[in-house]
């Protein structure tokens, strides 16, 4: 399978399928020096493990991580950094039945028609639990951005109709619901609107911001390489994810330009912008300012509802999908949407380096 890695300085490649014996990641390219323990990476992949509410997945898994590789001491070594997870209570039964049937919302269908077979157990590849390598180099990154004073902070924004009040974000208050909501009272909301689609054997979306602080002016080329583009591409690469949004988006379309134009002010003898409608980038390029960034995340295609769909001998039947599912995907996509961002903004700290003959120098001279 081709397209399992991403970055081009900080590159990590994950591996493994949902109910394999492991799901892991190599990461490559991180500087030597950073101190790093298993700990750093378990608090992360505790953000997202299933179990952990009424609103997620039953499967009970510890997602507890080892580290095989270039760590010495407590610090990176410069070295490949391989991480794994062992998958402790796959009950791969609970599929068997699925392989002879196409289920919607899936990548069953696509699966047979490119490789000719698949994995069908928990979706193999295309599992949500794929993400646990993306979290887990995630967490590096975040950890090397800190060491810079960068902070990635991402947040469910909605779910279904209930949204945030912008106003009143309180981003402590993530940390004390279920649903890694900056509003207490939209997460009550959503959590009674979730109690409802568990009644209903149905599913529902919502949408995750991200915000990155902290970044200098100048991160990623005007090209091929724009940091806006190499963030939609690492977002829009979750499975769940149907669309991205930088700054005001699509909101964008609906402006005229005088509104939608940022304009430049000194501020204490430092170029700033007195608005952010362009999320923190111009012309690919990071401006300075803070990066806004919104995933859409679509509801979990695995209900329990009876649905229509085809078999491999191309009969139309009816299916009720067995297992345990996520009413919800988004509360545990918020730390894979921050871990894709980090990763992201990484590599082009790093790329970013080699942009200026006279900074080269310094370095060298």
């Amino acid at each position: 399978m081709f397209g399992s890695s991403i970055g081009n300085i900080f590159k990590i490649t994950t591996w493994g399928e949902s109910h394999g014996k492991a799901v892991g990641v190599v990461v490559d390219g991180c500087p030597a020096g950073l101190p790093l323990t298993e700990e750093d990476i378990q608090i992360f992949l505790n953000r997202r493990k299933p179990g952990q509410s009424p609103f997620t997945t039953p499967r009970s898994e510890a997602d507890q991580v080892e580290i095989l590789s270039g760590i010495f001491e407590g610090k990176t070594t410069g070295t490949p950094i391989s991480m794994t997870v062992w998958n402790k209570t796959a009950r791969s039964s609970d599929y068997s039945e699925i392989a002879g049937y196409y289920r919607p919302g899936h990548a069953d269908y696509t699966f047979d028609e490119k490789y000719g077979l698949r994995d069908y157990r928990g979706g193999g590849r295309s599992s949500g639990r794929e993400t646990i390598g993306r979290v887990a180099a995630g967490a590096i990154a975040s950890k090397f951005l800190e060491s810079l004073g960068i902070k990635v902070q991402a947040y469910t924004r909605s779910i279904g109709p209930v949204i945030i009040d912008e106003h009143h974000k309180d981003f402590q208050e993530i940390y004390n619901n279920p649903l890694n909501m900056p509003d207490a009272k939209a997460a009550a909301q959503a959590e009674e609107l979730l109690r409802q689609m568990m009644m209903d054997k149905n599913s529902i979306g919502g949408t995750i911001d991200c915000e990155i602080t902290g970044l200098p002016a100048g991160l990623g080329d005007p090209v091929f390489e724009k940091l806006d583009a190499n963030l939609a591409k690492a977002v829009m690469s979750v499975g769940a994810v149907k669309g991205v949004e930088i700054g005001d988006g699509f909101g964008a379309a609906l402006a005229y330009g005088s509104e939608n134009n940022d304009s430049f002010f000194m501020d204490n003898g430092h170029i700033s912008k007195r608005t952010n409608h362009a999320g923190g980038t111009l012309g690919g390029m990071s401006d300075g300012s803070p990066i806004h960034l919104r995933a859409a995340i679509k509801p979990t295609p695995s209900i329990f509802q009876t649905q229509q769909t085809v078999n491999k001998a191309g009969e139309d039947i009816q299916i009720q999908i067995k297992g345990r599912h996520d009413p919800v995907i988004v509360p545990r996509a918020v730390v894979v949407i921050e871990s894709m961002a980090a990763i992201t903004v990484m590599d082009a700290l790093l790329a970013n380096m080699t942009a200026r003959l006279d900074r080269i120098q310094q370095f060298y001279l």
